[in-house]
């Protein structure tokens, strides 16, 4: 997997951009909420990323935020959601205004932005309410690293564990906690006591 890239920009035509890294130009979709805040052709820049390996192509995606990759992530989980309607919402609606449409049931605002239809904007309000009540979604610590609560949710469901099952666990460990270890081990301690 491709994490992230930091080159020269060679290109830009919106939504994709060709990023130069060591001589080798990598074609990159970007949604817009990324592509306009990218510095002009010849400028420095460094994207994360996610490679989507398909049978016939291999499409690298790129983003200015950990949360847009993290909600891109999440969207492709999605029964009949892909990358292009993905980045199709990445383009049209703010994370942070994804959040409250999802949280709110507002699928009039899903169905504003191009390619999502009711059916595919009331499936992700069902689809993604579990994972949005996370605590990976109640923000970074400071300096833009993730909170300890949202690694500490990473590693449940990597273990196993629904997203609901995973925010109840975590919940229950209790405010105070400082690091993701001890939150952890908490939340696992708890789980056994179930």
């Amino acid at each position: 997997m491709i994490g992230s890239l930091r080159g020269r920009i060679a290109s830009k035509v919106p939504p994709q951009l060709t990023l130069e890294v060591g001589g080798v130009g990598y074609e990159v979709e970007a949604p817009l909420s990324t592509f306009f805040h990218l510095p002009a052709v010849g400028a420095e820049v460094h994207l994360l990323t996610h490679l989507v390996v398909r049978e016939d192509a291999h499409v690298l995606y790129g983003f200015a935020t950990e949360e847009e990759r993290r909600l891109f992530r999440s969207l492709i989980k999605v029964s009949g959601v892909g990358p292009k309607i993905a980045l199709a919402l990445l383009s049209g609606i703010s994370v942070s205004d994804f959040h409250a449409c999802i949280q709110s049931q507002d699928t009039a605002a899903l169905t504003r932005v191009p390619g999502i239809g009711r059916k595919t904007a009331e499936r992700l309000i069902v689809e993604m309410r579990d994972r949005l009540t996370a605590p990976e979604l109640a923000g970074q610590a400071p300096g833009g690293a993730p909170s300890p609560e949202a690694e500490a949710y990473d590693a449940l469901v990597a273990l196993g564990y629904r997203p609901a099952e995973a925010t109840r666990l975590l919940k229950a460990a209790g405010p105070g906690t400082q690091s993701t270890e001890e939150l952890i081990r908490r939340a696992l301690k708890g789980a056994v006591r179930e």
